[in-house]
């Protein structure tokens, strides 16, 4: 049995959910990461180091592995202390021109996967009347141009974390969400260098952020020390979510 708090992070592969696990992995935490990519454990090892727990390969949009994974940590590890939805796609255009596939597919994994991923949760965390879930959400919950999709994706994110704050509160498991802005990814990294300055031009700040900007509010909700904070969202967007130079 593992003695140290057991976190699960989605999307642990690269990027934000990689400085994610890595974080918590420095706070102490045996980290379950969970990813579709094959080769993601070699990429968090070389981030986190052997000891940072264990690499799961399923997918957050199927019921049956959802219940399998938390079944399976919970009989090998113990009790959940926090669970990490970060996993995410994207498939942007105008809405004239955007395929009913590519709204469903992010509705799927953005919203849906979530969801799941939220309900195990709120089962045994109810049950052990302790825990701390933090979802992923995105300033573009706010709406941006050509995002129909992701942003009602990820609005759905935060109208389902308001919602958890309020049935779990009672249990003493808080839910919060983080909504990052234009972080330096490897998502962001395939843009053109004009489209790219734009982007960074638009920002108060500008500048984008690190994921381990992200990794650091998330880390901190995730810890023992944010109980009485509960259904709320964080920006992490060098200011962009106030509406200035939009």
């Amino acid at each position: 049995m593992n003695n140290k708090p057991i976190a699960i992070v989605t999307g642990a592969a690269k990027g934000i959910g990689k400085a994610i696990s890595g974080k918590l992995v420095q706070d102490g935490f045996y980290v379950v990461a969970v990813d579709l990519d094959p080769d993601g454990a070699i990429s968090l090892v070389n981030e986190c180091g052997k000891g940072y727990g264990e690499y799961r390969i399923m997918n957050i949009c199927e019921e049956a592995q959802v219940k399998e994974l938390f079944a399976s940590v919970i009989t090998k590890c113990g009790k959940i202390s926090a669970v990490v939805n970060n996993a995410g796609i994207i498939r942007d255009n105008m809405i004239w021109n955007m395929s009913l596939a590519d709204f469903d597919a992010v509705i799927n994994v953005n919203l849906k996967g979530t969801w799941l991923m939220c309900r195990e949760a709120a089962i045994t965390m109810k049950e052990h009347k302790q825990g701390k879930i933090v979802n992923i959400a995105s300033r573009a919950w706010l709406g941006n141009r050509g995002q129909s999709n992701y942003s009602a994706s990820k609005a759905g994110v935060v109208a389902l974390t308001r919602v958890l704050a309020l049935e779990l509160g009672k249990y003493n498991v808080s839910v919060n969400a983080v909504a990052p802005g234009l972080i330096d990814t490897p998502l962001t990294q395939k843009l053109e260098a004009s489209v790219l300055q734009k982007l960074i031009e638009a920002q108060p700040s500008k500048s984008m952020g690190s994921p381990y900007d992200v990794a650091n509010v998330v880390a901190f909700l995730a810890s023992g020390n944010t109980q009485f904070i509960t259904g709320q969202t964080i920006y992490v967007d060098g200011g962009k979510s106030i509406g200035a130079n939009m």
